[in-house]
């Protein structure tokens, strides 16, 4: 048996059979399970026998339980978080179906407004779409049962109330109106209208209004529930909202207030991301994405979004993509698409913000307002996994953009305001001179007035430093006198050797080839004067012609200076090959760091250098390199000296990278007179400094233990007496005179 067949049981069988049945619904709470209930009016009658149609009470029982399950599942909607069309249209259909009416209509009633059909139920089949007259009727029997706020029965074709005409609110139809308003805190919200058939007891209509007046208290809970659950949003949002506005109005940065848009913002709408671009010049730039203190902003998402942005603010609209970019411009579309293929956002939204500024402008008695926009940038919102849209999500997204766009305009006013750090650092400073703190604030000034007096009036020694080496006074270069080939090294770094002895062994292919072609021509030569000679004997002996032994005599003299000067030419080559062996100039040490794998086995051109032997046995000098930058106050401190001695020379102080510990002294000999780069310090002057040997051999305590050729020196040249200011400052000093004050 179906829901209908049951209700229609319930409804007359029992009713006729029972002599009329009360059908009720206990409730213990506004959301809590109600019981249904079906009772005889007349307890005291007779069970009626088989012949006179006798009740199946199983059947009973499963109506019972369909018409409960009916109101429980009423009971879930109400609960539920549904819409409240969705709800009406569930509660009517179940209502009808556990009366087993014909139909009915839920009507809804706003504040100030008439009467609105929110759902019916074979409204057709009352036929008062037939008559306006009837609807009339109908309509003013509605307003009086609203303006009564209880639930009533009209039978059909009849007036509500005593002395109804059919000229006032009437029952139009031929159904019983079964009709129950529903009712919340803030009075009547609707009213539910049932149209049953005609023809049941009184009881069992009593049973029908009293079961729609239970379902219409359970749809006023639903709608205080929905209301207070709405309220509850309402407050949350309201929450939000005066935390963003309180955080974003906070600071007067550009940068600092995007960044809280971006991030508050996201809150607030309940999307993914919340991107701020901002205007610099004719320029757009990523100035914050929410979720990320740092991003890249050479990636491709950053690129491709700041460029999106660009093209959407240049044209002044508003831009919302849902998936579809058939109806967008060309450059908008291209640009659209090829983000979108790279982020994969589901819904995105550029909205352009504005700065608004009024002026007033008085002429002729008349107040014109002008109005002027300019783009600060853009916000863009996005929904990277779901592209529904939440709820109340258009009217956040107004408030943030409204709220951001007043933010930006303050924070860009106020750092275009001309010298605006110093008036910040100014308005930091008012602190100072209060009251409490004046004592304080005046001690610290005369602390620094007197540190500066200190700075500039007491007197401090002034030194340039500079870096030096410490090398024997007596070294020379090895340098090659031929070009050729190193082929063997007899010698290595730090052994020791005397004058003359052979360091390395060279060899020249090209001398080789001429000593060998030029002792072919003295052979040849020889062997011409030998046969010269042989002929001219021969002729002695016989009869010859005395000018061919002339000529012969000629010949052989010819040949013989030939032989001379090719023996003189051999004896130079001879002596250019001993040139190929490398001879140590000095008795010293060789101090050229891996002699062998520098130079053994490789070419080397003529006067190439080849090792340095130096002898560390002897006295030691300073050579140290002076910045170009710092000589004038050598040189002028040194004038200073020789205007009363002429032979004054600059004292200098040093240590040794070895022995840091210890300070020695020294004076400058020797200043060259022009400069040359040297390594990392660029333009140096090369100068040499004296100072007592005896001081530098105490610094060696074990006598095997020598200094090293080449050491690095820290070196001071004292240049007189300063202000403690420029002594501390000098490089700041010559940087400005040089760098600033030299340019205007």
């Amino acid at each position: 048996m179906d829901r209908k067949g049951v209700g229609a049981f319930l409804g007359r069988q029992i009713c006729r059979h029972l002599g009329g049945a009360q059908i009720s619904l206990v409730s213990k709470g506004p959301f809590e399970v109600t019981r249904f209930s079906v009772s005889t009016s007349h307890p005291s009658n007779p069970s009626p026998t088989p012949e006179s149609g006798a009740i199946d009470e199983g059947a009973v029982h499963r109506a019972k339980q369909e018409i409960q399950g009916l109101v429980q599942e009423v009971v879930e909607l109400s609960r539920s978080e549904i819409e409240p069309s969705e709800f009406y249209a569930a509660m009517l259909d179940k209502s009808v179906a556990a009366l087993a009416a014909v139909g009915g209509v839920v009507w809804t009633q706003e504040e100030g407004a008439p009467l609105g059909l929110e759902y019916q139920v074979n409204l057709r089949e009352t036929g008062l779409a037939e008559s306006e007259e009837a609807q009339m009727q109908h309509g003013r029997l509605l307003q009086q049962v609203i303006a009564k706020g209880e639930p009533v029965l009209i039978p059909p074709h009849s007036g509500f109330g005593e002395g109804a005409t059919d000229e006032e609110a009437a029952n139009p139809t031929d159904f019983l109106l079964v009709l129950a308003p529903i009712k919340s805190d803030r009075g009547v919200d609707g009213l539910v209208e049932i149209f049953q058939r005609s023809g049941a007891r009184p009881t069992t209509q009593r049973g029908y209004l009293r079961f729609l007046s239970q379902i219409c208290e359970l749809a006023g809970e639903y709608l205080k529930t929905r209301r207070l659950r709405h309220f509850a949003t309402k407050q949350t949002l309201w929450e939000q909202l005066e935390a963003f506005t309180g955080l974003v109005h906070h600071a007067l940065d550009s940068r600092e207030t995007a960044y809280t848009i971006a991030n508050e913002g996201r809150r607030l709408v309940g999307c993914d991301r919340v991107t701020v671009v901002l205007r610099k010049g004719s320029k757009y730039q990523v100035a914050a994405i929410s979720g990320q203190d740092t991003f890249d902003k050479r990636s491709n998402v950053v690129r491709l979004l700041r460029k999106l942005a660009t093209t959407v603010s240049r044209t002044g609209e508003d831009l919302w993509f849902e998936g579809d970019t058939s109806d967008l411009a060309p450059q908008l579309e291209k640009a659209v698409n090829d983000y979108v293929d790279e982020s994969h956002t589901k819904r995105l939204a550029v909205l352009p913000l504005r700065e608004e500024e009024h002026e007033a402008d008085e002429k002729m008695g008349d107040k014109k307002e002008k109005r002027r926009e300019n783009i600060l940038g853009a916000i863009i919102i996005e929904q990277l996994v779901d592209s529904r849209q939440p709820e109340g999500m258009l009217q956040r997204i107004d408030v943030v953009r409204r709220h951001s766009s007043t933010a930006l305009t303050n924070a860009q006013e106020h750092e275009s305001l001309f010298l605006m750090p110093l008036w910040r650092l100014l308005g930091k400073t008012q602190v100072l001179v209060t009251a409490r703190n004046l004592p304080k604030t005046l001690l610290a000034l005369i602390a620094l007035a007197g540190a500066i007096s200190a700075l500039c009036i007491v007197q401090y020694d002034f030194t340039v430093v500079a870096d030096g080496k410490l090398l024997p006074e007596v070294r020379r270069d090895v340098f090659a006198h031929l070009d050729g080939m190193v082929e063997e090294v007899t010698v290595s770094h730090g052994e020791l050797v005397k004058k003359d002895q052979v360091l390395a062994r060279q060899r020249s292919l090209d001398l080789e080839t001429q000593i060998q072609q030029l002792l072919g021509q003295i052979a040849e030569t020889e062997k011409d004067i030998h046969s010269t000679e042989s002929r001219r004997q021969m002729l002695d002996y016989g009869q010859a012609d005395e000018v061919e032994i002339e000529e012969l005599t000629g010949r052989k003299a010819q040949l013989l200076e030939t032989a001379r000067s090719l023996g003189k030419q051999r004896d130079l080559l001879e002596e250019k090959r001993e040139k190929l062996l490398i001879l140590s100039p000095i008795d010293g040490k060789v101090v050229t760091w891996k002699v062998r794998e520098l130079i053994e086995n490789r070419p080397v051109r003529k006067g190439q250098r080849l090792m340095e032997i130096a002898d560390s046995s002897n006295r030691w000098e300073l050579e140290i390199y002076v910045p170009e930058a710092k000589m004038g106050h050598i040189i002028e401190y040194l004038q200073k000296l020789r205007e009363d001695d002429p032979e004054a020379q600059l004292e200098v102080t040093f240590i040794l990278a070895t022995h840091s510990a210890v300070h020695l002294e020294g004076r400058i000999e020797h200043i060259d007179t022009s400069a040359e780069v040297q390594g990392e310090s660029g333009n140096t002057v090369r100068m040499k400094v004296s100072f007592q040997q005896e001081d530098l051999k105490k610094l060696v305590d074990d006598p095997a233990t020598e200094l090293k050729v080449g050491a690095d020196v820290k070196v001071k040249v004292q240049c007189g007496q300063r202000a403690v200011g420029y002594v501390l400052f000098s490089d700041l000093f010559e940087f400005v005179q040089a760098k600033i004050l030299f340019r205007f």
